[in-house]
């Protein structure tokens, strides 16, 4: 179970609201799935069912799994008594603020005082949904794609008002889930996905509604040339033209500037013509095979996919200036919820920057204020230069960004809080060795991708089935990267925003200055699992704040402040978290300004300071880190740690 979740409500049964009871029974959770229409609810675990029919026809589940999943959803028409007892509420009712409005309220006045409430909107800020409740601190955005049983991405949207712990609460339960977290840092109106989306389906309803294109052919060119399930149309079908355009809706009246909004789509939701569900939509639905959609290949050329794409390509650089995601995630999540195959900036990448512009120019008939091109957009573009790819999987999970004469490193991998594998190890060691001979680089920054984490530590899952001698190589291996951080002939700074626990902890200590925001935890929680630092940590942390405050912080797996830290000398200084970039690049600039040949010889002056055969207690922390594999204590931690329980340690 995640952390003080055990219990949750799901209200709404509709298009998403079964979907997410299912998702949540199948990870083991009680759901209350709520309703005022018992016809509904019906419908919903005839779905659930039939749902589960399919998953164990593909052999995602045993057909034994299909009855202990539905006897975990307990159905309700009341709101009163869906809630009473539960640990978290998903709200999924129509996206309508009026009725979410009444819908919270009502959950709020019902809940227990711990429950957190959450809402699975997909358009609607946040904050301004918070002011329903009387808890905006335990309120926050977490929104599922359709269908939720498939789509591996869900989008958490802390509101203005969200409290850390609450962030903490939400991702652990997603994560549970067995999906992927994507953290919307602005309180935008439709969040990140839906922001780049609803531009796509907006402009392809504009260019029918112009004489520029058929429906089919628009289609046709996405599904064939970009390589997308659905195309514009199919999509809207499927999610439902009164979803779509009330979410547009909401979304318009928020922020004028995303989307036009066709009133083809409009027109279309007042005829009742809304989809699959329907009968009618964009596309007819009846008889045998509804729901199937022929769109030829041949249509595929008589478009270019770049004049439906383009409007979005605003969005994302609106979206990165803002810092509500990096470039990485809004590609990897239009890869995951959205299925382009290698993420939508890869699209407007092999388009190029001048074709993208001209044709955002050409729009600009239709109308200028809209289409015309951010002044933000060239600079999307460059971070293709200023990445280096190494080792890439699903996404970079390393990324080095120049901007000389500082150079970012960052752990990117927000979605597990940065914690690192051995794969990320190696490629960070290669890129320092790249920025060694680089003559434009004076000053490196090491940092965490998002605004949760520096980086938790080593991920846990590497360390089953380890034996010794592959645990101590490993040991030694990772020690030998984090030394080169130490010895790297350039000032290093370790940026520390959220958690930085074990190896995370173990990379700051070998840079030469650590500075966090005041929101960070630090420590070395390893003794929690019966296990000991293993690249360095028990001899640099004792080198750095001495023995006493390293017992404390090793042997009782303590983790202390940002304030506490700076205050023991483990930190050199804090800053607020709304500050904090513009307060390390300012930091990082004015060391740049510092002689390179001196700071060299400086560094490795300093740290020679000291040393007292510091090599034999990194030797013995190696061959200890290699021993404990062979404890039952170690196996006993690890399985706790992944369970989510307090480990039984007994010794052997």
């Amino acid at each position: 179970m995640s952390g003080r979740i055990e219990k949750i409500a799901v209200i709404g049964a509709g298009r998403m609201g079964h979907g997410i009871a299912q998702v949540a029974a199948m990870a083991g959770y009680a759901v209350n799935l709520m309703d005022m229409d018992l016809g509904a609810l019906e419908r919903a675990l005839n779905r659930i069912r039939w749902s589960l029919g399919k998953l164990s026809d593909k052999g995602v589940i045993e057909v034994g799994e299909i009855e202990r999943i539905l006897g975990k959803i307990r159905i309700s028409t009341e709101i009163a008594g869906a809630v009473e007892d539960v640990d978290l509420v998903i709200e999924s009712v129509p996206e309508d603020f009026e009725i979410k409005r009444k819908v919270l309220a009502e959950i709020d006045k019902n809940s227990p005082q711990h429950t957190i409430i959450s809402t699975n909107t997909s358009t609607i800020p946040i904050t301004e949904l918070a002011s329903a409740t009387n808890r905006p601190d335990k309120f926050i955005g977490i929104h599922f794609f359709n269908p939720p049983q498939l789509v591996k991405l869900v989008e958490i949207i802390p509101g203005e008002t969200t409290s850390e712990e609450t962030l903490r609460i939400a991702e652990e339960f997603v994560k549970s889930l067995k999906k992927e977290v994507l953290i919307c840092r602005k309180d935008l109106p439709a969040f990140i996905v839906n922001r780049v989306l609803f531009p796509i389906l907006d402009e392809a309803a504009w260019m029918v509604k112009r004489g520029e294109a058929e429906i089919t052919e628009i289609d046709s060119a996405i599904k064939y040339r970009v390589g997308l399930p659905m195309g514009p149309f199919e999509l809207m079908d499927y999610i439902g033209l009164d979803v779509v355009y009330s979410a547009m809706r909401e979304v318009k009246k928020r922020d004028p500037k995303l989307i036009l909004l066709c009133p083809l789509i409009k027109e279309y939701y007042e005829r009742g013509w809304w989809g699959r569900a329907s009968g009618k939509g964009f596309y007819e639905y009846l008889g045998e095979g509804a729901g199937r959609v022929e769109i030829p290949r041949e249509f595929s050329e008589n478009v270019d996919p770049l004049t439906i794409l383009a409007p979005s390509a605003n969005i994302i650089a609106r979206l990165v200036k803002l810092g509500a995601a990096s470039l990485q995630e809004i590609n990897w999540a239009t890869k995951l919820a959205l299925g382009f195959p290698k993420g939508i900036m890869e699209c407007f990448r092999e388009a190029g920057y001048q074709k993208v512009v001209e044709e955002l120019k050409r729009k600009m008939a239709y109308d200028p204020e809209y289409y015309k091109p951010d002044e933000y957009l060239g600079e999307i573009f460059k971070i293709k230069d200023e990445e280096v790819k190494v080792g890439l999987k699903e996404v970079d999970r390393i990324v080095l960004r120049r901007k000389p004469p500082v150079a970012w490193i960052i752990l990117n991998r927000p979605e597990k809080l940065n914690a690192l594998t051995s794969e990320m190890m190696e490629d960070l060691d290669k890129i320092l060795k790249s920025l060694e001979g680089d003559d434009e680089i004076r000053v490196v920054v090491i940092k965490g991708a998002g605004e949760t984490a520096f980086s938790v530590g080593a991920d846990v899952n590497l360390f089953k089935g380890l034996s010794r001698g592959e645990a101590e190589k490993e040991s030694k291996r990772w020690k030998e990267i984090i030394d080169d951080i130490e010895s790297f002939p350039k000032p290093i700074i370790a940026a520390i925003k959220g958690y930085c626990f074990g190896c995370g902890l173990e990379i700051a200590l070998a840079c030469d200055f650590r500075l966090a925001s005041s929101n960070s935890m630090l420590g070395q929680p390893e003794i929690r699992l019966g296990l000991i630092p293993g690249a360095g940590g028990t001899q640099r942390l004792v080198k750095l704040i001495g023995l006493g405050r390293a017992k404390e912080l090793l042997m009782l797996g303590k983790k202390v402040s940002a304030e506490e830290a700076e205050r023991i000398g483990l930190v050199n200084m804090v800053f607020p978290p709304e500050d904090f970039d513009r307060k390390v690049e300012e930091f990082a600039l004015n060391l740049a300004e510092g002689p390179p040949i001196a700071f060299s010889l400086l560094k490795h002056a300093i740290n020679l300071a000291g040393s007292y055969r510091i090599e034999d207690g990194y030797r013995f922390e190696s061959e200890a880190f290699g021993k404990l594999f062979e404890t039952e204590d170690l196996r006993e931690g690890i399985d706790a740690f992944l369970s989510k329980r307090k480990p039984r340690f007994r010794g052997r």
